[in-house]
């Protein structure tokens, strides 16, 4: 598990893209998981844990079509 203390998408998209499945903590937002390269969204998801996860999973895709 890695410990954001920041919410940084690009930040979180490296590290969710080279692992592809895991778990990760974001300070104020709580615990997300990710599989196949993409972030998941919590099953007791507020509006906050939406937006992140459509963030990151952005960042994740600018990633993969930075290298394709």
């Amino acid at each position: 598990m890695r410990l954001f203390k920041r919410y940084t998408p690009g930040m979180i998209a490296k590290h969710i893209s080279r692992l592809f499945k895991g778990k990760i903590y974001i300070y104020g937002l709580g615990g997300f998981e990710f599989d196949n390269g993409k972030l998941i969204i919590p099953e007791r998801a507020e509006k906050r844990h939406f937006q992140a996860v459509k963030e990151v999973n952005q960042e994740v895709m600018k990633l993969r079509c930075a290298y394709a």
